[in-house]
């Protein structure tokens, strides 16, 4: 791969506020976990990161959603010390939700948004040297392209950004178009529409685009293939425990993508097998028709959303109840559906006559763990074994793909320590 092995390094927290996905930025969130002391379960529970967690929601949605374009620039002022913390555990509270969701297509969207972000950010910047330092980490490296005596660039109609005083194009090795371009369409990225010399292809401006928003939106793809590499990474990194803390958050960005795009964004890897024992048990007495109390149909709705489940098959879950009204159940879902509820915990279930391991009548030892306070863990912890066993058989060969510590969720390690070196 023609990207630089090492680097340039970059320590201004402003730069690392504004694109926390930079390889120089993990480093720098380590050193704000530690300095604040921020280890899993305050990163997911702790009043005091609520901004931040909200921050990181609100730049998920954006970049899985992303219907109403990409939102470049920051909320908070990352000019202080403050809002740098904000950001860049914002970003990485949204890296841990999305890898530990298990989902393959919301990482890719995810993955997507980021990418584009950061393309809006390069291609717009009149910092010549910021672009110069972000394009040499994603490069192995650029130069500009001096033209013969008498020669103009390629005039671009659609620029506003003024340019330090140099408006030459940009060239990059060879090496970096042949492994980039190919993935992006259109005749300018052909190699045969580029003009190459001595190793080097000229990255000229078009009428709609100069040579820095052509670049930019090359550097989008190294940027896209390395988050990528690295959420696979963590995810292989993440056991039960991991992501069953991160069960609720999951449940909650699934819910509100579901509530925002329906049925066009499935978002959900859980399968019926993933489901919890309070969920099966109420949907099989509904369809034996028998009379489910008001917290066990609530719940059922509930837990229904968080899966990213459509309406439709959440109200046919009640077809079989003994008082059922086909509009009053539509009506009734839909409200819980648009109310955003969280699914109850196992404490309130079990409160409620609701949880068939407290009543005793199944017995499942995974809902006997001491961590596992709530269904929606219970899904995660099932989605992270199969994905799991899934890898034992396609990889037989390759034992070292399972990472050291990956033991089994309530070993007694403690909570969040494998999670900690997913970004280290």
């Amino acid at each position: 791969m023609p990207a630089p092995l090492r680097p340039p390094p970059i320590v201004d927290p402003v730069v690392l506020a504004r694109f926390p996905f930079l390889p120089q930025a993990e480093q720098w969130i380590k050193e704000l976990r530690e300095q604040n002391e921020v280890d899993l379960d305050s990163l997911v529970n702790a009043d005091w990161l609520e901004e931040a967690r909200t921050r990181g929601t609100v730049r998920m949605l954006e970049s899985i959603v992303h219907d109403k374009g990409i939102d470049a620039d920051s909320r908070m002022d990352i000019h202080t010390d403050y809002g740098q913390m904000v950001e860049g555990l914002g970003y990485y509270y949204t890296m841990f939700v999305v890898c530990a969701s298990l989902d393959e297509r919301l990482l890719k969207r995810w993955v997507e948004g980021e990418a584009t972000r950061a393309d809006n950010l390069l291609s717009t910047t009149s910092d010549s040297e910021l672009f110069d330092m972000i394009a040499r980490t994603y490069l192995s490296d650029l130069r500009r392209h001096d033209p013969p005596q008498g020669e103009s660039g390629t005039p671009h109609l659609h620029s506003s950004r003024a340019r330090a005083g140099d408006d030459r194009s940009w060239e990059i090795p060879l090496a970096d178009f042949v492994e980039l371009a190919p993935r992006i369409t259109g005749s300018y990225w052909r190699l045969t529409n580029r003009p190459v010399s001595a190793g080097w292809v000229l990255m000229n401006g078009t009428a709609r685009e100069d040579s820095q928003g052509r670049l930019s939106r090359l550097i989008k793809e190294r940027i896209r293939v390395q988050l990528i590499a690295r959420c696979q990474a963590n995810i292989s990194r993440m056991d039960e425990q991991v992501t069953a803390m991160l069960a609720e958050p999951v449940g909650r960005i699934v819910a509100e993508l579901q509530t925002q795009r329906g049925s066009e964004v499935q978002v959900t890897a859980a399968e019926k097998g993933d489901w919890p024992p309070c969920m099966l048990v109420a949907i099989t007495e509904l369809n034996a028709g028998e009379n489910v109390n008001h917290a066990g149909r609530r719940f059922l709705a509930n837990m229904s959303r968080a899966l990213g489940l459509p309406p439709e098959q959440c109200a046919g879950f009640f077809v079989g109840a003994p008082d059922y009204n086909e509009n009053t159940t539509n009506y009734q879902v839909a409200q819980i559906y648009e109310a955003e509820y969280t699914p109850e915990k196992c404490d309130t279930l079990a409160l409620n006559n609701r949880c068939p391991v407290a009543s005793g009548l199944i017995e499942d030892s995974l809902c006997r763990r001491e961590w596992l306070t709530h269904p929606l863990k219970y899904v995660r912890a099932r989605q992270r074994t199969r994905q799991r066993d899934a890898q034992v058989v396609v990889e037989q060969d390759a034992p070292e793909a399972v990472p050291d510590g990956a033991e089994e969720a309530g070993s007694g390690a403690a909570d969040g320590a494998e999670a900690h070196r997913m970004a280290d």
